[in-house]
């Protein structure tokens, strides 16, 4: 259940790369970083398209905790930097994605806006980078987000709740990638 899968994938967030960034200028935000990686059988170009896929990227994010599970993707416009989509979660909350870039099967990144309450009054913006590199029994998937935390002295527990949700709902959505592969 719920109580296993947390246990679980607190584990694996206690593995997980998270690098706090309390160090800013003033005129610069504060972000909490997080990161997530893991080797699939396939090629890179499988995995790319899994990553970019609209119709198939939903199903395989299903979140964790508060992280809403992904329902749908739809693209503005043909898939390219400048274009954008919408999320569409099943909190019933729709998030804008606008792509800063697109190169497959190598690297694919976006912006990530539009949070509402509660999560708006923690982050204010999200930026997700997507690599991939071959390697000889696959492909490793490389996943970094970085969040710009509303208010500095709401750090603390805007990083918490990175590193005790969203790094392991990303941890999920990569074995979820690795389990489609092996069906």
């Amino acid at each position: 259940g719920y109580a296993g899968a947390w246990r679980r994938s607190a584990a694996a967030a206690a593995s997980s790369a998270w690098t706090p960034d309390p160090h800013c200028g003033e005129n610069q935000r504060m972000r909490v970083s997080c990161h997530a990686e893991r080797s699939l059988p396939c090629r890179p170009e499988v995995a790319f398209a899994m990553v970019a896929d609209a119709d198939r990227f939903p199903a395989l994010f299903t979140g964790f905790g508060p992280i809403p599970a992904i329902r749908g993707v739809r693209l503005h416009a043909p898939l390219a930097v400048g274009s954008t989509r919408s999320v569409h979660n099943a909190d019933g909350t729709v998030l804008e994605e606008t792509i800063i870039a697109h190169d497959p099967p190598v690297s694919h990144a976006y912006t990530l806006s539009g949070f509402t309450p509660p999560s708006s009054w923690l982050v204010s913006r999200g930026e997700a980078n997507w690599t991939i590199t071959g390697h000889e029994f696959g492909a490793r998937v490389s996943w970094d987000y970085e969040f710009e935390v509303t208010r500095r002295w709401l750090w603390p527990v805007s990083a918490l709740l990175v590193k005790l949700f969203m790094i392991p709902a990303m941890h999920r959505c990569l074995k979820n990638m690795e389990r489609a592969l092996g069906s």
